[in-house]
C-alpha cells in the first residue's frame, strides 16, 4: 500500500481492464484477480465495462471496503457528480471536488496530466488530486513528470507498465529476468515498485494475472535499475503523452 495525501491508501498492484469487453471475459479477469489477492481494479467509462467490474466484485465475496476501485470520466464532461453517479450505478456500488464532497469518492485523481496541467488544476481547486495516472515504464520514464508529482504530493500511477506486452522481448529486460530467475513482466513491474509507483497491468489470463502478482518477494539491484532507466525513450519528459487523444 502507498499512502495518499488525503489520508487514504492505494494498493501498489492493481488490475487494469482497458480494452477488455464488457461480459464474461472481464468478469472472469476481475474475479480471478480478487481471488489471487488483488485489491485494486482500474476501469473507466470509456472502457465500457464498469458493469462487469461490479458484477465480479459482487460475485467474489470480497467486502466492498477492501477493494480500491478506480474509474474515470471524459475531461469534457461538465457535471462530475452526474458522471460519477452514473459510474456508481453501472458498478453497482455505493467532477472531482463535487464527487468527493457528496461522498461518492474516497480519493480524487487525474489521468494523463502534464506538469503544466497539474499545476493548473492544483492552483484552481480547493481540493487537489492525489493521483496522476500516466503511461510509465522503463521505456517511458517520465522523470520530470514524476518529480513534479512528488513535489505536489501527488502519487504517479503507472498504466501500460508492460507496454501492452511489447516490452517483454527487449534484450535488457529479458536478460535481467533470466539472470535473477524472474519473468520479463515481473522485472518491468518491479522497476515501478522500487520507486513505490502503483502499477495496473492488464491481463485476461489467470496465469498471467497470478504471475504479475508475484513481485513483492524480490528486489532489483542498483545496476539493474540503472540499466532499465537507460531504456527511456522520452528524454525524461514532463509530458504525460506524446500526443493528446481528446
Amino acid at each position: 500500500m502507498r499512502a495518499l495525501a488525503d489520508g487514504n491508501e492505494i494498493p501498489l498492484l492493481g488490475l487494469g481492464v482497458w480494452q477488455v469487453p464488457n461480459g464474461p471475459e472481464c468478469v472472469n479477469a476481475v474475479r480471478w484477480a480478487l481471488e489471487l489477492g488483488y485489491r485494486h481494479i482500474d476501469t473507466a467509462q470509456a472502457y465500457g465495462n464498469e458493469e462487469s467490474v461490479g458484477q465480479a466484485l459482487r460475485e467474489s465475496g470480497v467486502p466492498r471496503d477492501e477493494v480500491f476501485i478506480t474509474t474515470k470520466f471524459f475531461p469534457v464532461r461538465e457535471d462530475p457528480a452526474a458522471e460519477i453517479e452514473g459510474s456508481l450505478r453501472r458498478l453497482g456500488v455505493d467532477g472531482m471536488e463535487r464527487a468527493r464532497e457528496l461522498g461518492h469518492a474516497r480519493s480524487i485523481g487525474v489521468s494523463n496530466f502534464d506538469v503544466g496541467e497539474l499545476d493548473e488544476v492544483i492552483g484552481a481547486g480547493s481540493v487537489s488530486p492525489v493521483v496522476n495516472q500516466v503511461q510509465f515504464n522503463p521505456f517511458a520514464y517520465r522523470r520530470a513528470l514524476l518529480e513534479a508529482c512528488e513535489r505536489h504530493n501527488v502519487v504517479l500511477e503507472a498504466y501500460s507498465p508492460l507496454g501492452t506486452g511489447r516490452l517483454l522481448s527487449d534484450q535488457t529486460v529479458s536478460g535481467i529476468a533470466q539472470r535473477i530467475g524472474r519473468t520479463p513482466a515481473q522485472v518491468l513491474l518491479r522497476w515501478c515498485l522500487e520507486r513505490r509507483i502503483p502499477v495496473i497491468p492488464k491481463s485476461t489470463h489467470r496465469e498471467r494475472i497470478e504471475e504479475n502478482a508475484q513481485i513483492f518477494d524480490f528486489t532489483l539491484s542498483d545496476d539493474d535499475m540503472a540499466d532499465l532507466d537507460a531504456l527511456d525513450r522520452t528524454g525524461g519528459t514532463d509530458r504525460a503523452l506524446e500526443r493528446k487523444w481528446w
